[in-house]
């Protein structure tokens, strides 16, 4: 079962760095087929396996020979990494499973294109509110639909405000359209529990970071890879488990 899912994640890997590389230049994610951004040779099916054909190209192009960015081959490997590890953690038969499943589907690309174009696009991002909404409903979630709801307009609210608050004192915007909608999306799943901690463990990561690499507090960073990072951990390793560890719980 382990195989098979880390086959499926680094294959749908693949699909992630379609919809990293196209979204962000609003391009179709179907037409055309499978290229090379450089020259726009179409790709055989033989050099498109995910993470053995980037090792045996050496990372190139074989038309062109124009490097393929890293990111390629760390989306194909992270991927089926993740999901195994949900796999590990949760269970084939734990509803959890799949539902986390489809939170990292939208969560990996969102962190690989807010790192690299600074936003967080809206077809991906507001989908999380929906399908939050609908798998709350499903027996042996751990959020119910009206926790789920109400955790999400709150979220959404509350972050409005604060944006709108930061705006007024500040004159610059603080925090961007797509935080605030991956953040509610992000609610649906977890509920009132979660979110604080997500939140807090996101903000940790982002003022690490920010004090090592950036150091400028005029110089925009992207938060939504801390979001995403941080709503990963807290899947993973288990909201009990995070609480227990700070001694909340």
């Amino acid at each position: 079962m382990i195989i098979i899912i880390a086959a499926f994640g680094a294959s749908l890997g693949s699909f992630f760095n379609v919809l990293i590389h196209r979204i962000p230049n609003k391009q179709s994610i179907i037409f055309p087929a499978s290229h090379c951004a450089a020259c726009n040779k179409h790709i055989p099916f033989y050099q498109n396996i995910p993470i053995i054909s980037y090792i045996l190209l050496k990372g190139k192009c074989s038309s062109c020979g124009e490097s393929i960015h890293w990111h390629h081959l760390l989306v194909e490997v992270v991927t089926p990494i993740l999901f195994v590890g949900i796999f590990l953690r949760y269970g084939f038969h734990d509803v959890l499973f799949y539902k986390y499943l489809l939170l990292f589907s939208f969560l990996i690309p969102i962190f690989f294109i807010d790192a690299f174009h600074n936003i967080i696009p809206h077809v991906l991002s507001i989908p999380l509110i929906v399908i939050g909404l609908l798998t709350s409903i499903l027996p042996g979630n751990n959020v119910g639909l009206i926790e789920s709801a109400l955790t999400a307009i709150a979220i959404f609210c509350l972050l409005l405000l604060l944006a709108w608050a930061y705006q007024k004192t500040r004159g610059v915007a603080g925090l961007g359209g797509g935080d605030i909608w991956l953040l509610t999306g992000i609610a649906t799943f977890f509920g009132l529990q979660g979110m604080p901690f997500i939140f807090i463990l996101a903000s940790g990561m982002g003022i690490i970071y920010f004090i090592i690499f950036i150091r400028d507090k005029d110089k925009e960073f992207a938060f939504g890879t801390f979001i995403a990072a941080a709503t990963v951990l807290w899947a993973l390793v288990g909201g009990d488990t995070i609480l227990h560890l700070l001694h909340l719980n």
